[in-house]
């Protein structure tokens, strides 16, 4: 079932990414202190920003789903994205966050309204999702999401953390 968009909670609403988000999401991808966790660690040029959306715009197209843009609902400001990327496995969350807007239980937020989508509408089976496990604190939002540590294993050229979540163990934790 296709997603109706925007996907809302209270401080953020959730959407497709358009081409006209370059800029403001190359200020997230862009800086090295948010990326020093996200895939191999380094930070985006414009050139790889700008791609990353059109691959977004993609998967979206292809797949029903992607990493969505993640808006503040009072300022109108995109601050990230959030959402999911097909594996041969299920589909892996994940979410990058403008550092200006962390430490605010905005990942949990926004995490939990694609989570409920990937489960709801989109009826996907499984989620997984990677972390470094030099990153506390993402660990600590998808425990919250409700995700299993199941191990580690290699992902971008380094060590991760997986986690998984299901379908029972979502509707469980939401209960």
């Amino acid at each position: 079932m296709p997603l109706r968009f925007p996907l809302r909670s209270a401080r953020l609403h959730v959407r497709p990414f358009r081409p006209q988000d370059r800029p403001a999401i190359h200020e997230v991808y862009g800086d090295p202190a948010v990326m020093r966790y996200v895939a191999w660690g380094d930070p985006a040029t414009e050139d790889e920003s700008a791609a990353m959306v059109h691959e977004h715009i993609e998967h979206q197209r292809v797949h029903g789903y992607a990493c969505w843009a993640v808006v503040e609902n009072a300022t109108g400001r995109l601050i990230g994205d959030a959402g999911f990327e097909a594996r041969a496995e299920g589909a892996e969350f994940g979410y990058t966050l403008a550092r200006h807007r962390w430490g605010r239980g905005l990942a949990t937020e926004v995490g939990r309204l694609c989570v409920d989508a990937a489960f709801r509408e989109l009826r996907l089976p499984l989620l997984t999702a990677v972390v470094d496990p030099a990153n506390p604190a993402s660990a600590r939002v998808l425990d919250k999401l409700g995700f299993r540590f199941t191990g580690a294993r290699p992902e971008y050229g380094r060590t991760h953390h997986e986690y998984l979540l299901t379908g029972p163990d979502h509707r469980a934790a939401r209960s």
